[in-house]
């Protein structure tokens, strides 16, 4: 009997470590996604002075949930992980209710950009996480004893989580879960075969009783109901609209969004202006190797751009958080072909001209499945490999 029961504890404990796991790896793969979360996150507990650490704090969080995860998967430390686990646990469980009574326009990001939950299916899995945490725990006496050489798993893994965690922090996302990933669509450069003005149809939603029902402009129903809001919905038969939006416009308020989507274009986005004037040489250096490589060069800049870019006639402004998902690295560049995104660099990994020039004889198609494939076969592959070393040494 306490044999199955330990072994019951030790399945809970297992399935908590992987989700913790999971969800810790997918926001480190992101510390800029992270951080955007820990923003909102922020923002919601009136802790808004707070911002200007929402990244580091937002892979700390993520790094301690992944670290959790990591040893109650390999079972070192079981007492006092699990303490750790369940104060982890108990404050993210709080904080969800809070979500779903507030019902805040914001995402749980439990696994960052990979898998969007609603507050309440974000609620009750917490919920569900806590009651297995709560069969693992008690009674802590009967928790077992690890294996010794477990520890030398949790001290591979950690060190191979940190080295991913620096890896991510200075370059892009492996796996590039936003609406900006690979092959991804202007609006621009692409018009739907179907009227764009009749895929869509107003809805309102009225409520009565406590209960809320969707009605269209032909049906509306009588004074006995209050209204509450209007969303606008694809019609039945239409495909949504999933293409990208890339807005920018010049220092006199024109846009010139038709530029991205024409012939090849490299797109340097810059949504931090206050960088060093030596980042700002680079961005215009490989500006000009784009357009000697054949390709035409936009610089988008969120805000107010700066006055030694004005003479520039490739500068733009955009939206910040646009160009925040366009790319992760400030100062990265975003290459698209006929509309279509191809490939994207961080700051740090920006091509030369050669390489710029090699790029724009390849097939756009072939660039496109061959990185997009890489990335997510060195992220599957990492996967493999750390949890190889924590079920198997």
């Amino acid at each position: 009997m306490n044999y199955l029961l330990l072994r019951l504890k030790r399945f809970c404990g297992f399935v908590t470590g992987f989700v913790f796991f999971i969800g810790g790896i997918l926001k480190l793969m992101d510390p800029v996604g992270a951080g955007l979360v820990m923003g909102e996150y922020l923002d919601f507990m009136h802790l808004r002075f707070l911002g200007f650490a929402s990244k580091p704090l937002g892979v700390a969080f993520a790094l301690a949930e992944t670290v959790v995860g990591t040893a109650l998967i390999t079972g070192v430390w079981r007492k006092v992980m699990g303490i750790a686990a369940m104060v982890f646990q108990a404050f993210f469980t709080i904080l969800t209710l809070a979500l779903v009574i507030f019902n805040p326009e914001m995402d749980c990001g439990c696994f960052g950009e990979a898998i969007h939950l609603t507050h309440m299916q974000t609620f009750l899995k917490n919920i569900v996480l806590c009651i297995l945490l709560c069969i693992y725990f008690f009674p802590a006496k009967m928790l077992g004893v690890n294996l010794k050489k477990k520890y030398v798993s949790f001290a591979i893994v950690t060190a191979s989580v940190l080295a991913f965690t620096v890896y991510s922090w200075m370059y892009i996302p492996l796996v590039d879960f936003t609406d900006y990933k690979p092959a991804a669509a202007l609006k621009a450069g692409h018009a739907f075969s179907e009227d764009e003005d009749d895929m869509y149809e107003a809805v309102f939603i009225y409520e009565k009783d406590g209960k809320e029902e969707e009605f269209d402009l032909s049906h509306l129903p009588d004074s006995t109901w209050n209204f509450v809001r209007t969303e606008t919905k694809v019609k039945e038969g239409y495909e949504e609209d999933k293409r990208i939006d890339l807005s920018f416009h010049d220092a006199s308020g024109d846009y010139h969004d038709e530029l991205a989507s024409e012939g090849k274009v490299m797109v340097i986005s810059v949504y931090d202006t206050d960088i060093k004037a030596g980042r700002w040489q680079s961005i215009s250096t490989f500006a000009r190797n784009a357009e000697e490589a054949g390709f035409r060069s936009l610089i988008l800049v969120a805000g107010e751009i700066p006055q030694h870019m004005l003479m520039q006639d490739n500068v733009y402004t955009a939206d910040y958080k646009t160009l925040l998902s366009l790319n992760r690295s400030n100062g990265g560049a975003t290459y698209f072909s006929r509309g279509y995104l191809v490939r994207k660099w961080s700051a740090r990994s920006l091509p030369s001209l050669e390489k710029l020039i090699e790029i724009s004889g390849e097939d756009e198609t072939e660039t496109i499945i061959y990185h997009d494939t890489k990335g997510s076969l060195g992220f599957q592959g990492f996967l493999l490999y750390v949890f190889a070393v924590m079920l198997l040494l």
